[in-house]
């Protein structure tokens, strides 16, 4: 029978992070039922570690096929009634389960939680822009533009991924904020607002520095919530002109960089939906 909470850490050439992480899991004020580490390939020492310092844990080793590949073993290997996400450069304060775990209580037609955060670039806090404000309730507009709630922050019942599916893995990068949508588009979330979860920026091995043009990431999620997912009208119309703006973009983009073919992929999607487009 599922109970408790089960931490789940994707993890890839960072045995000088990941310690953080883990030590901020075991010192929560509210115990954990597991902690799954999936290690999606590394070859820097993490299986030392995780051998010499965190035998508790349950460590799971794949080739590496990307944080979604990771993130979605470790969903199918969980035990907990809910789930806990945290990436291995980030932290947990004490008391984050606790408190996620009493706002749903008090909430509980509620299958999602998530938390203010703070953010620290090159060792150093900074301020998070109006853009990525914080909030709960029916919050899918807000999602649209960028991801609104980190992996880290997030406390999830583990029958959403039954009903809404598990991580894009032909996503690398932008495969969270392809889930919110999906789930935010049918579920109001919980939220606490303290901050309850450090994340770490500034690393050469962030996604988003890895990789240019995050909108064409999010164009793919658009693309598949308006084919797949029943939505409200409201909902569609709003959903269709974030998809027009982002591809509006990238169309300026691949023109500025003298990149036909790639123009020529972004008009093509906005034929597809032209008809819902005009006024």
């Amino acid at each position: 029978m599922r109970s408790g909470v089960s931490v789940i850490i994707p993890t890839h050439n960072r045995v000088h992070t990941l310690p953080r992480a883990l030590d901020s899991v075991l010192a929560q004020s509210h115990a954990v039922r597991e902690i799954i580490v999936i290690d999606d390939g590394s070859n820097d020492g993490t299986p030392d570690l995780m051998t010499r310092h965190y035998s508790n844990c349950v460590y799971l080793r794949q080739d590496n096929r990307g944080v979604s590949a990771a993130r979605n073993r470790g969903i199918r290997e969980a035990n907990g009634e809910w789930l806990a996400l945290l990436d291995s450069d980030d932290s947990w304060m004490p008391e984050k389960l606790e408190r996620q775990l009493g706002r749903l209580t008090a909430l509980p037609q509620l299958r999602l939680c998530h938390s203010e955060e703070i953010w620290i670039r090159n060792g150093k806090r900074v301020n998070a822009m109006r853009k990525h404000a914080k909030q709960g309730g029916q919050i899918f507009e807000h999602c649209l533009p960028l991801c609104v709630i980190s992996p880290s922050a997030a406390l999830l019942h583990h029958r959403l991924f039954d009903d809404y599916g598990g991580f894009d893995e032909e996503l690398p990068a932008c495969e969270d904020y392809d889930l919110w949508l999906r789930i935010c588009s049918r579920e109001a979330v919980a939220f606490v607002d303290e901050p309850l979860v450090v994340k770490y920026g500034g690393h050469e091995d962030q996604l988003s520095r890895r990789h240019w043009g995050m909108d064409r990431f999010r164009v793919h999620a658009l693309r598949k919530l308006l084919d797949t997912q029943h939505l409200s009208s409201g909902d569609r119309l709003k959903t269709l002109q974030t998809l027009e703006q982002k591809c509006r973009i990238l169309i300026q983009g691949a023109e500025k960089r003298n990149a036909p073919e790639r123009a020529a992929e972004y008009r093509a999607v906005l034929m597809r939906y032209a008809r819902e487009l005009q006024p």
